[in-house]
């Protein structure tokens, strides 16, 4: 069985009711267990935290225990060198994931350090962006 992670960074807790106009109306709490009804041959652990080391930890624990990992660091993406350190040590295929289209909102937005380490990026397809990288991570998994 294929074993992802996915992993949200910064006031990604808040989904639903943090500015609905950008990220949508679904809590990630309503969207999980729906991502994982619809690819049940898949093992989707999920984590979230507001902490950078928390982050770096999580994805440090994964060595070993997932096939691929979908992280949307939200700001970290923006100002963590620490985090991307991270997502180059630990050798596992990481999708960086963003719920709104990064690119057309602030320019503080447009730089990604994660995103020279990470398989790819999906940006700005709402919260059906992770089930896009469920589908790579499946299709590129033999």
């Amino acid at each position: 069985m294929l074993q992802l992670a996915i992993v949200n960074g910064p006031n990604l807790n808040l989904l639903g009711t943090r500015e609905p106009h950008i990220y949508g109306s679904k809590g990630f709490d309503d969207y999980i267990p729906e991502l994982k009804q619809n690819f049940p041959s898949v093992a989707i652990q999920y984590f979230q935290s507001n902490v950078e080391g928390e982050l770096i930890n999580y994805l440090h624990s994964c060595i070993g225990k997932v096939q691929g990992i979908i992280l949307n660091a939200g700001a970290y993406t923006h100002t963590s060198i620490a985090l991307a350190d991270a997502v180059s040590a630990i050798n596992i295929p990481v999708i960086e994931m963003h719920i709104s289209n990064v690119l057309a909102r602030e320019d503080y937005r447009k730089t990604s350090f994660i995103a020279s380490k990470c398989l790819g990026s999906i940006s700005g397809l709402g919260l059906n962006g992770y089930a896009l990288a469920v589908q790579h991570f499946i299709s590129i998994t033999p």
